[in-house]
């Protein structure tokens, strides 16, 4: 995984030359001190840096060109003091390739009422400098989140905390490789799309692989190193006994240690496979992909390679936060008069780091890809508000779509289900969200998040420059009808 307090969020402050030395000195000392509060907070991971005050056209293009060629940079705050004419800020903002966010504060957080005077109104402009710098970003259509607050504000800050794990998940998912093992499941639509505009728009590669490329690393494996793994399943998680269970244990270790050296050696951060092309597998990869998802890599079942790779950007966001990330896929419902529900899970492909209570490692029959019974982690989920999100390609432009959750306790026991599963309502129900969902076009996989929420899907939406369209609380279906076909005018105009 990678470590995402590594990355730089720099604070550069907007200014002049028309105030002097000594308020530019004033405007540099505030500035830094704001940096190094930031810098202090638990919950901004990466480090903030000062990076000066900027004065001129001259000064906001070199800081732009800095930040493009530093690779630790994932984002910059601007910050504006004072008035800064905001045409000196169109070259940098035009070649800026890095995520904005505009912080409108200002360093007292009072008005100081006794001692207020024409000096302190020169150097404390926030007001009216932030908006002139925005109009400028919103002229040039620059994608940006505004935080208004003060800096020292708690909600001002868990904003912040927000777009800067966005902008480490976003950083992450211009470099991830996602390694196709196997292609897509055969007639299936929705894991497809185009991979050349997606690594256009987005910056992740996916490339396809033979199943012949992973047992390549699954025949290498040692037996020591399978007993060695055997014993860390033993010792992590209940272990339900039965017949041929070590037999299966070994061979699903040796499967976990082969898809670890692939991966690793591709340098791939994300993958996919299919039941529908194991080749010399012995059984579908289970507590090997629910492993390594707990580990930061991205999933997608059968070919499902958008849903592979935005796992993994959510799975670098998250990173601190409690709750969990998982691949998921709305499975059954349970209809009833005022309270229907979905009940979430998978074949064998869901991340312990959802789970609640007991973790058991089972095996089972699988019922399709005439393989072996494989290995899985079966678990449930505790209670509690989440997401679930699904990218979609529309053919020219994508669309994500959110659906805020509560997860809830099942009615009952599920002895018989042998998979990790989570029961939700939707928002605002089901009836309305399944439709709506439906008429926005979202996929049957998503990434399902009781660790990150719906400002972090917004703010990516944002960075990647893609429609957004959330279901909560408050939707609608005429009104969500409505909103999608504006949509679809408004990116049509803004795309062509």
């Amino acid at each position: 995984m990678i470590d995402i307090s590594t990355y730089e969020i720099w604070l550069v402050t907007g200014s002049q030359h028309l105030y002097g030395p000594e308020t530019l000195k004033n405007v540099a000392r505030h500035a830094e001190e704001i940096a190094k509060s930031l810098d202090g907070q638990n919950s901004i991971l990466p480090q903030v840096k000062y990076k000066g005050v900027v004065k001129s056209p001259e000064e906001t293009f070199e800081m732009a060109q800095n930040a493009n060629r530093e690779n630790k940079c994932i984002g910059l705050i601007f910050w504006m003091h004072t008035f800064s004419p905001a045409k000196m800020w169109i070259r940098a903002l035009k070649t800026l390739q890095k995520p904005i966010l505009h912080f409108h504060t200002q360093y007292n957080a009072e008005i100081p009422w006794s001692s207020i005077d024409m000096d302190f109104m020169n150097e404390n402009q926030s007001a009216h400098g932030g908006r002139e710098f925005g109009f400028m970003a919103t002229s040039m259509n620059v994608g940006r989140k505004v935080v208004v607050g003060h800096w020292q504000n708690a909600q001002s800050i868990e904003r912040i905390a927000v777009w800067s794990r966005v902008a480490a998940g976003w950083h992450a998912l211009q470099n991830t490789k996602v390694a196709r093992i196997g292609d897509n499941m055969r007639e299936v639509a929705v894991t497809e799309g185009n991979k050349v505009e997606a690594q256009m728009k987005f910056g992740f590669s996916v490339n396809g692989y033979s199943i012949n490329d992973l047992e390549q690393h699954v025949d290498g494996v040692s037996d020591a190193a399978v007993d060695t793994l055997v014993k860390e399943y033993k010792d992590s998680y209940k272990v339900v006994q039965g017949d041929s269970v070590l037999s299966a244990l070994q061979d699903a270790a040796k499967i976990e240690l082969g898809m670890r050296s692939f991966l690793t050696d591709g340098g791939f951060t994300a993958y996919t496979d299919t039941f529908e092309n194991l080749g010399g597998l012995k059984q579908l990869p289970g507590i090997a992909t629910q492993r390594l998802m707990a580990d930061g890599y991205g999933f997608g079942a059968e070919g499902d390679w958008k849903t592979a790779a935005m796992l993994h950007s959510a799975k670098v966001m998250e990173q601190g936060l409690s709750g969990g990330t998982s691949f998921m896929e709305d499975y059954t419902y349970d209809f009833r008069d005022g309270r229907s529900r979905v009940l979430g899970s998978h074949m064998l492909e869901i991340c312990p780091s959802i789970a609640s209570g007991d973790v058991r490692c089972e095996v089972h029959p699988l019922g399709i890809g005439g393989k072996e019974d494989p290995v899985r982690l079966v678990f449930d989920v505790d209670a509690g508000p989440a997401i679930n999100a699904s990218l979609i390609d529309l053919g020219g432009r994508y669309r994500l779509i959110v659906n805020e959750v509560d997860a809830v306790a099942p009615d009952q026991e599920l002895p018989k289900l042998p998979v990790a599963r989570v029961l939700w309502d939707p928002k605002p129900n089901l009836e309305i969200a399944a439709q709506t969902w439906i008429l926005a076009g979202g996929a049957h996989h998503t990434v399902f998040s009781k660790a990150i929420g719906t400002e972090y899907m917004e703010d990516f939406a944002e960075m990647a420059g893609i429609e957004l369209v959330v279901i909560d609380e408050q939707t609608r279906t005429r009104d969500f009808k409505e909103k999608l076909r504006w949509n679809q005018v408004y990116y049509h105009l803004f795309e062509s």
